[in-house]
């Protein structure tokens, strides 16, 4: 079957390219500061043997702290076992350089269920490994490591992956994942999406919900179930020099959601997922909390394994802007794509302003930049997606499957893709570009040759 492209590449009817203007998102993101105040978690009745389940010990610690007005808790050197830790406001959970916070494998350790977000949609699951809701000034700051001790025997099985300790019989996480967007769909109360015990969502690693003047700073991430870091609908992010390892299903390292005034710099990203995804909601119930995701730097990152290096999506129901990435170096045959936009005609929702400049790429194994109107379910939805007013600068890749990868809807095309001083030497396949209005290119190479618009 034929397609129809649709591609109007003449600089007058493209639109003039937005202005890199990350100055004034930066002046407003400050980390929270602390009391000099310290509370060793060990004073408390914690033991780094390993062994001891230290969860009501840390949470005495925090408590205590925030009591206080706010301060340090120290978790020393030491493997610490515990299940779910809550933050509270003026509260610094610091590691030391050799400590662990070893989060058990037991699904129990994680209940009562909290209000959180799964995949874009508002439920009652099991509580995040490092949860903290409607709170202020907190942060997670050291050079330890925070071990999820997910594998293919604890978590990753629900997603029901032969490959990954699954088999025939054993619980998976489809059905709930189904009724929950389902749920969604038909406008159920949030606080009536129970699930939790006796389900099979799971828990993301590190997630403040509604929280404000948040610090996620030099700790080492590890063996998540899903998501690692998903701040939600928060204020004022700092996520720096952080390194994440972890290779499990939907492990996607960074996932600020529905956020205002984000920084993501100088971290290691090592997934199994998106490195960086930038999230809005999912569907109906995006669309009714109808938050967008915005006012993002993301710059001097390294991203090695993962789907894509900063992807934007699927779930963009409540819009995504204005997202700035600077200085990232990107290298792995496991890297799927650099730049990542997808979305569908169920999601909708509208992503504009989105800057990606000066990023070295050794190799990805599909495309350099992708936007993708077909991820998922693509058409057959009642909404048209909107992305609009991209900039590609100063880009450098080695090799690629692809240089560019676009396919918008014939009804709803992309627009205004602006590249500009760009060399992409050993490109595999020539362009996929289907319903874009006003791609221009200035100084961009691929194989030594200029890259010629239809």
């Amino acid at each position: 079957m034929t397609r129809r492209v649709f591609l109007i590449s003449t600089a007058a009817l493209a639109a003039p390219a937005p202005r890199w203007d990350a100055d004034s998102i930066l002046a407003r993101i400050k980390p929270p500061a602390f009391p000099l105040r310290d509370f060793d978690i060990t004073r408390f009745g914690a033991s780094g043997d390993g062994k001891k389940d230290c969860t009501q010990a840390i949470a005495l610690a925090i408590d205590a702290c925030h009591r206080s007005g706010g301060g340090r808790v120290s978790v020393p050197d030491g493997v610490f076992l515990t299940g779910a830790i809550h933050w509270k406001s003026n509260v610094n959970l610091h590691l030391a350089d050799n400590a662990t916070l070893l989060f058990s494998c037991d699904p129990k350790q994680y209940l009562p269920a909290v209000f959180t977000r799964w995949e874009g949609t508002e439920c009652m699951n099991y509580s995040p490994f490092l949860y903290a809701f409607e709170q202020s000034n907190i942060a997670i700051t050291g050079r330890g490591t925070l071990d999820g001790q997910a594998d293919c025997e604890h978590w990753w099985p629900w997603v029901g992956r032969t490959n990954c300790g699954w088999k025939q019989g054993d619980p998976r996480q489809q059905a709930d994942r189904n009724a929950l967007v389902a749920m969604g769909d038909k406008d159920v109360p949030p606080n009536q999406r129970i699930f939790a015990e006796g389900h099979y969502l799971r828990p993301t690693f590190l997630q403040p919900y509604r929280c404000q003047n948040v610090l996620i700073e030099g700790v080492t991430i590890k063996n998540s179930p899903m998501w690692e870091i998903n701040p939600v609908l928060c204020r004022n992010v700092t996520v720096r020099n952080v390194k994440i390892e972890s290779h499990g299903p939907n492990n996607d390292g960074c996932d600020p959601e529905c956020c205002t005034d984000v920084l993501i710099e100088g971290c290691l990203f090592d997934t199994g997922d998106d490195c960086i995804a930038i999230k809005s909601g999912r569907n109906r119930d995006g669309r009714r909390v109808g938050a967008a995701c915005e006012n993002l730097v993301i710059r001097d990152c390294t991203m090695k394994d993962g789907h894509g290096g900063v992807t934007i999506g699927s779930e963009v129901s409540g819009n995504v802007r204005n997202v700035f990435v600077e200085n990232c170096r990107m290298d792995s045959p496991h890297l799927e794509r650099a730049l990542r936009i997808k979305t569908n005609s169920y999601r909708g929702g509208i992503v504009e302003n989105v800057f990606f400049r000066k990023v070295t790429i050794g190799q990805v194994a599909d495309a350099i930049v992708q936007v993708d109107f077909y991820y998922e379910e693509g058409l057959g939805g009642p909404l048209q997606p909107v992305v609009r007013n991209i900039t590609v600068e100063d880009v450098k890749c080695q090799s690629s499957k692809y240089a560019l990868y676009l396919r918008g809807f014939e009804s709803a095309p992309i627009r205004d893709i602006h590249l500009s001083r760009c060399v992409f030497e050993h490109v595999a396949k020539a362009n996929v570009i289907e319903n874009v209005q006003g791609l221009t290119a200035e100084n961009v190479t691929i194989d030594g040759q200029p890259l010629k618009l239809p």
